[in-house]
């Protein structure tokens, strides 16, 4: 169990605490836990966690604030498990710096799931060229290469913006103004109907059916995802 992923529960609700305690422990995580903001951030600092699970309804501080001052100086994943489920709770929460969201209540497994993905995400080499391969598509980030069933994808310039963006966040949401910045530039005016328009157009050359995508998946009101499993 000493090499087993440390996570930090950011909770105030003693319940909540105890229940994620519970599921993660009889999963093989080691856990840590901070019932506010500030304990939060020392127990981040001091403990170095593999995955930082953090309420936003904090006592001392709103945690969409502390997940600003996380990112000032800290990589590690960071996932919201919040009971306020509006879009923008949500896009705010990702465009702070946060990994993923999930809304309460939520399922072991969901929750589970989200884990590895960060996980497998925080892992990956920085600066490295992956090469991102699910179902029946291939994406090779350094020879940018798409392939679908083994034949080459012939994608826009700004369709493998999209692709490869959300392939080196694999399994994550990119909100649309975090893609909108990776694709366009950080100056950029968000392009919600702009990136629709392209991530039809790939999902009509990646997708068996693009009307029911397996792999670029939408968070209504919020951005993309590529699912990696």
């Amino acid at each position: 169990m000493a090499d087993a992923p440390l996570v930090l529960i950011i909770e105030d609700e003693a319940p909540v605490r105890a229940f994620l305690r519970t599921a993660l422990a009889a999963h093989g995580y080691r856990i840590v836990e901070s019932a506010t903001a500030r304990d939060g951030l020392a127990q981040a600092a001091g403990r170095n966690p593999e995955v930082i699970l953090l309420d936003l309804g904090l006592p001392d501080e709103d945690g969409i604030a502390l997940t600003r001052r996380l990112r000032e100086w800290s990589k590690t994943p960071v996932i919201v498990i919040s009971a306020r489920g509006l879009e923008e709770d949500k896009v705010a929460a990702l465009d702070a710096g946060a990994d993923d969201y999930l809304t309460k209540p939520f399922s072991v497994v969901e929750l589970l799931a989200r884990i590895r993905v960060a996980l497998r995400h925080a892992a990956t080499v920085p600066g490295g060229d992956p090469v991102f391969a699910a179902r029946d598509l291939t994406v090779d980030l350094g020879r940018r290469v798409v392939t679908v069933r083994g034949v080459e994808a012939h994608l826009t310039p700004t369709e493998y913006k999209l692709l490869a963006a959300l392939a080196r966040h694999a399994g994550r949401v990119l909100t649309h103004r975090q893609l909108s910045h990776q694709i366009w530039g950080a100056h950029t005016a968000t392009q919600t109907q702009a990136l629709r328009v392209h991530m039809n157009q790939l999902r009509h050359k990646l997708e068996a059916e693009p009307a029911h995508p397996r792999l670029l998946i939408t968070e209504p009101g919020v951005g993309y995802r590529l699912r990696d499993e």
